[in-house]
């Protein structure tokens, strides 16, 4: 079965999405699509939008034109079979990979009779599903996936969809500044929010941050050149990539724990209810983690701190995913690069985590007012250590490139379970808690 599906998954992005015709990125909700017709279906679903058409609801849907018709683009989705109880990948069954595989090898013999080389296809699958360090800047060539979306207005989100052009990479952040929150002044902090409160909270999030980090700094400048020996890699290099799999879920479960208790030293967090909690730390963690990862990170020999040594991206080579891990250490190299002081972390994690956008929170106003207070906090600790101005700017110019990852990760993680299953289902319990919610279990799923 294997055999037949690896061939299949590496060719499927040559059939163009079915809902606009655009290059697809894979089977979302049961239909092979594109990435901007996936997230504008998965925010549908999740606002539980109703559209309404200026026309005759036949407008036509197409790359150029998806954007016109809200009403007859979601008609045509649920037309084509996509739902949020559809089949998943994994889950397909003889008949249906059959019919898929059929699909893919048709498509590509049309190509090659009108003349498309199969080297332009080969192009564009690894630009899609490797996508280089520096496609990993432009966000509109990144999953529009599940993790963390930027704060987006309805009319905003359909211009987000529009991947035509770089402008909207620009845009991106202009949406940022748009939304208030990155450019309100300290001289108008949040509503009943007194430099003293502003004090109170900075010290509250930094002992937090501090209490909660895996290694001290003192222990990290220790660790910094003790590093795996080529052999010591290449051990690792020739596991097998359910083990380096499992290994990998068993130390990142183990940050996991750090996050899920700094979380709960926050004040105010706990005030907010279970399921906002859940929603903000699910959502939030691997941020944190991404952010807090360049403590460990040393940037004169570009390696990363696991399981108790540094190494280089190399030693990851059997997770069978050089595109995420490449992009992981650059996300280390470019925070490293701001140099931030404990303090900016801590305040900087805090304003990530408590981000009131996330989809489906009970009181996403408790949860913005708590965030408000942190950003306000880490705006003054910018200004009190003199900081250029630039840099606020430029940590949250890093939100996409973590988004990114962030969906990089699931797509892998979706793969990785479709091809083993068996190792997947026995990942700790918290790992699949915070990053399997969409996947498919036996337990879940089968009576």
């Amino acid at each position: 079965m294997f055999q037949t599906l690896l061939p299949l998954l590496a060719q499927i992005e040559v059939i163009p999405c079915k809902i606009c015709g655009d290059k697809s990125s894979g089977i979302h909700y049961g239909v092979i699509t594109c990435e901007g017709c996936k997230g504008f279906f998965r925010r549908s679903q999740q606002n539980n939008a109703i559209y309404s058409c200026s026309r005759q609801r036949n407008c036509l849907i197409d790359r150029t034109n998806r954007n016109r018709c809200q009403h007859c683009r979601l008609q045509k989705c649920l037309a084509l079979g996509m739902s949020r109880d559809a089949v998943k990948f994994g889950r397909m069954s003889k008949k249906q990979r059959d019919s898929l595989y059929a699909e893919v090898q048709k498509h590509q013999q049309s190509q090659e009779r009108v003349g498309g080389n199969g080297s332009n296809h080969g192009r564009a699958y690894s630009r899609g599903s490797s996508s280089t360090l520096s496609d990993l800047d432009d966000i509109t060539m990144l999953p529009d996936g599940l993790l963390f979306d930027l704060p987006l207005t309805p009319e905003e989100a359909a211009d987000y969809c529009s991947l035509d052009d770089t402008t909207h990479i620009k845009h991106e952040y202009q949406t940022l500044h748009k939304m208030g929150l990155y450019t309100r002044s300290l001289l108008n902090p949040p509503e009943g929010c007194s430099l003293m409160e502003i004090e109170r909270i900075t010290q509250n999030v930094v002992k937090s941050h501090i209490e909660t980090s895996q290694y001290s700094t003192e222990e990290l400048k220790r660790f910094a050149w003790t590093l795996y020996t080529p052999e010591e890699i290449r051990v690792y290099q020739n596991k097998s990539t359910e083990m380096m799999w499992q290994q990998c879920a068993v130390f990142i479960t183990n940050a996991i724990q750090y996050v899920v208790e700094f979380a709960k030293r926050i004040s105010g967090f706990m005030d907010l209810c279970q399921n906002d909690q859940i929603i903000l730390l699910k959502a939030g963690c691997l941020d944190v983690l991404l952010i807090r990862m360049c403590r460990a990170y040393n940037p004169i020999n570009n390696t990363l701190l696991f399981d108790g040594k540094f190494t280089s991206p190399q030693l990851f080579k059997a997770l069978g995913c050089d595109d995420l891990v490449g992009a992981v250490f650059e996300m280390a190299k470019t925070l490293s690069r701001l140099q931030l002081s404990e303090e900016e972390m801590a305040l900087f994690t805090t304003t990530v985590l408590l981000s009131p956008d996330r989809p489906w929170l009970t009181d996403a106003q408790k949860v913005q007012k708590l965030q408000e207070k942190v950003y306000a906090a880490l705006q003054h600790c910018l200004h009190k250590s003199g900081a250029p101005e630039e840099k606020l700017a430029k940590m949250v110019s890093k939100l996409p490139m973590m988004k990114s990852i962030c969906n990089l990760h699931i797509d892998k993680l979706e793969f990785f379970h479709l091809l083993h299953p068996e190792t997947a289902y026995n990942f700790p319990a918290l790992f699949r808690e915070v990053f399997c919610s969409e996947i498919s279990f036996p337990d879940s799923t089968e009576g």
